[in-house]
Formats: C-alpha cells, structure tokens, sequence
C-alpha cells in the first residue's frame, strides 16, 4: 500500500532513491501515461495509444508490451530506450497537496510527497535527497522541476483529450499480432487516432488544432503506431532465447 509523507529535510534527510531499472522496482509494467510535451520523444521508441481508466475517462499512453506486467524493454541491463517516459521517471515522488492555512477559500499550495513504501526508496544505495549541510540535490531539484512540468502537463492532456473526443478523432483498436513460434496475441482495451478522420479536417480544424498546441502531438501519435512492429520484434526476440 502507497504510503506517502511530505517531503522535508528533517524526516528524510538520510533517504537515497535507487534509479537503476529493474523488475524489482516496478518496472514490469505494460504501459505509462503520457502527456503531449513529450509525445515528439515518446513516439521515437514506443506506440502512443490511448486507454480508458476506471473512472471511464481515456488518456494517453506509451505501450511497452502486449499483456499485463510485461515490459519488453525490460532486460537485465536495464531499460532499453532511448527514452524513459516522466511518469516513470517521476517515481516514488508525486504532488500532493496541502492546505494555506489562511481562510476557507484559499487555495492549497502543492507540495512534493515521497511513497515511504515504494521499492525504490533506501537508506545505503541510490541517489541521496539531501547533502551534508540538508539541502537539496541536484537530483532532488531535478525531480521538483519534474513534479512541476507534470502538473501543468496534466492540465494540457485534458484539453488534447477533450479536442480529440470533440473531434472524434480516436477510434477503438484492436491488434492482432501473429508472433514467429505461430501464437498469437491480441491487444484488446485501447484506442487509436482515427487516421481517415484526420485526412478529412477541415481548414477551420486544423487551425483550432494548432492554434491550441495540439497539432503535432497528434500528427506523433498517428506516427507512433508503426512502433507496434518494434514490440512485434522484442517479443520475438523473448521467445527466441527462451527456447
């Protein structure tokens, strides 16, 4: 269970965050959320899809792998990609929030929160938070100006979200991957930009797209999708070792 305590250099003044990637860590996942600052990054290693969450509401993602806890970037040397997506590189940390104190109506100030409880989190390895005379690290600034630019980013994936469905630009998908050994795979429960209703935008559309940032985002997701055969490719190579 995550358990999280506002950070501060007293209570955690002697707290390492191990940044090697491995299983262990809670790197064996299928995918991660991601927001259109990065999607120019993201779609150079991994399929931008898009996913409904429990609260039936559909964001965006990077795709790792077919089935759940597989992570096909995952070796034992590490993870694989040029690069890491900020939702993975942002653990254990996370923004909480905390009350002013002031009157009712004020709003709360955010604050940065560690999960005491998370594998990566340690007393004798890693990246420590704080030096000798309690200040922040270079990793630990690094990590807040991380925290920061996925808080506004989360406001600007509503709106790309919210453009999009307006638009009817995303379509439920459905992958059926024949894989070398004859099995096959398919990957159910996501969703695609719509590429036939890109084609048929109009003028006024377009401009609303890139007047609001999104057009390119959107154009990188389209692109993103021939990284299927990449994951094609890694999980035939898993199947060709273990045999």
């Amino acid at each position: 269970m995550d358990q999280f305590e506002m950070l501060n250099q007293d209570t955690h003044r002697d707290l390492r965050i191990i940044t090697e990637r491995a299983s262990q860590y809670g790197d064996n996942v299928m995918f991660s959320l991601v927001f259109p600052f990065e999607f120019r990054s993201v779609q150079a290693c991994y399929p931008i899809l898009f996913h409904r969450d429990p609260k039936g509401e559909i964001y965006s993602v990077a795709l790792f792998g077919f089935e759940s806890g597989e992570n096909l970037f995952l070796t034992p040397d590490g993870w694989k990609a040029r690069y890491l997506p900020a939702m993975v590189r942002r653990e254990p940390f996370l923004i909480g929030m905390q009350a002013t104190g002031a009157s009712a109506g004020s709003d709360p100030r955010r604050v940065m929160s560690l999960n005491m409880s998370h594998p990566r989190v340690s007393r004798s390895q890693g990246e420590p938070l704080f030096d000798q005379f309690g200040a922040r690290t270079r990793y630990l600034e690094d990590m807040a100006t991380l925290l920061e630019t996925l808080f506004q980013g989360a406001e600007v994936n509503k709106r790309f979200m919210a453009t999009l469905q307006q638009l009817q630009l995303i379509e439920s998908v459905t992958f059926d991957i024949a894989l070398a050994d004859g099995s096959r795979n398919q990957l159910l429960g996501f969703f695609a930009i719509d590429e036939e209703k890109v084609r048929h935008l109009t003028g006024d559309q377009l401009g609303q797209l890139s007047q609001e940032g999104f057009l390119m985002p959107l154009f990188m997701a389209l692109a993103s999708t021939v990284n299927i055969r990449t994951l094609i490719d890694l999980k035939n190579e898993r199947i060709g070792s273990a045999a």
